[in-house]
């Protein structure tokens, strides 16, 4: 009830705040004998590792899930045994209005507990701003150096930086060669005969903007009716935390797009909306390969890897469409058309340039993306991570 159910929706800004979250005694009870507990455990196991090693120690801590384990880590070793800590954060960090959400007692404990690390990495330099205007609004006694990024609280230095994840370009290269996904590529090639593609590959997620990439392809075929009968559109949806009632609700109402776009333009023949829910990669990279233009419209992201994969793999010379509010629109936004997630009508207009998009210009950004993704991938994120510890001396 804490790290999927409402620390994500704080982290994505999701919550409809007038109606939720409603933090009830259940809350604090998932916070108290969950949450804290997992923590205390995760960093009680990693203390007894630390104790027995024989070399100084790096631990690198990832996301959400273990905000805690660092200040438990270092209250239960003396200075002189005290590992340096790195914590990764792979999703968006909001404003301090916004994590005023939540109570004052779970936001304190975050930033204390990351406040007691010696890196604290973010995918953006925007996320890792508001961190620093986060402790600077909501943390008593710290102190924020905005030039240096840096947070000074307890007598302990926590340095912020932005390490923008990436893929493994040669593994992905690799994978996306194998016979299963040459089946699904003819697959694929069977559902768009004699069609141009739209194509979008995304968990079921309230922020990956679903319903609205529909709405704008509505937009699309209303605006421009050449385009009936000879674009289609192909959503690849991987179900996600179906436990939760927010996530049933979308998937009922992503169908429901989906269906009065088919029952408007559709024919006999022509099937404007094919939407495929299941976890197959290698179909996903099969769509990679094919699209004429990848839609990534997500509401926030604090990178979306889609957005690097589709680019590496693609063999048409495809047009990326990316959201402004992805954390990946910092690397690529030099080639690919970036729109707001909120606005269909530009999101519209977006798909019908790139459909249009001359094959040199398209050659040109594809090949732009490539070599920006070539050289920031996944190796890259890690030596980046590595050097900024060495060059703070930790």
């Amino acid at each position: 009830m804490i790290a999927n159910p409402l620390l994500w929706f704080v982290q994505h800004s999701m919550w409809d705040v007038p109606r939720a979250p409603v933090i009830g005694r259940d809350t604090w009870e998932a916070w108290q004998q969950g949450y804290e507990v997992v923590n205390r455990l995760f960093a009680q196991a990693i203390v007894e590792q630390v104790r027995g090693a024989s070399r100084p120690t790096l631990v690198m801590l990832q996301d959400y899930h273990l905000y805690l384990v660092a200040r438990e880590i270092r209250s239960a070793l003396p200075r002189g045994q005290r590992p340096t800590i790195l914590h990764f954060v792979h999703i968006p960090w909001p404003g301090p209005e916004y994590w005023r959400i939540l109570p004052a007692t779970m936001r304190h404990a975050i930033l204390d507990s990351l406040c007691a690390v010696d890196v604290l990495g973010f995918q953006t330099r925007e996320d890792g701003l508001n961190f620093l205007r986060s402790c600077e609004s909501l943390l008593p006694q710290a102190s924020v150096n905005y030039r240096r990024g840096r947070v000074w609280y307890r007598n302990h230095a926590t340095h912020v930086h932005d390490f923008p994840i990436s893929i493994d370009v040669e593994a992905l290269r690799e994978t996306a060669q194998t016979e299963e996904v040459a089946g699904f590529r003819a697959d694929v090639e069977d559902m768009v005969t004699g069609c141009q593609v739209i194509v979008r590959i995304d968990r079921l997620e309230p922020s990956k903007n679903i319903v609205r990439g529909f709405l704008a392809f509505d937009e699309l075929l209303e605006d421009h009716p050449q385009y009936r009968g000879t674009v289609q559109f192909l959503a690849l949806l991987v179900p996600s935390r179906m436990d939760l009632k927010e996530y049933q609700d979308y998937l009922s109402e992503v169908m429901a797009a989906a269906g009065q776009v088919n029952a408007r333009y559709g024919t006999s023949d022509w099937e404007p909306v094919r939407v495929l829910v299941g976890d197959s990669y290698p179909r996903a990279l099969a769509a990679m390969q094919r699209y004429d233009v990848l839609l990534v419209n997500s509401i926030v992201d604090g990178m979306n890897l889609v957005a690097k994969e589709g680019p590496i793999l693609n063999e048409q010379q495809g047009v990326l469409i990316l959201s402004e509010r992805t954390g990946a629109r910092e690397q690529l936004e030099s080639g690919a058309l970036v729109v707001a997630p909120c606005d269909v009508f530009a999101t519209a207009e977006a798909m019908h340039q790139a459909l249009r998009m001359p094959l040199e210009t398209r050659t040109e950004w594809l090949s732009r993306l490539n070599w920006i993704i070539e050289r920031q991938d996944i190796a890259a994120w890690l030596c980046a991570q590595l050097q900024a510890l060495v060059a703070l001396g930790l």
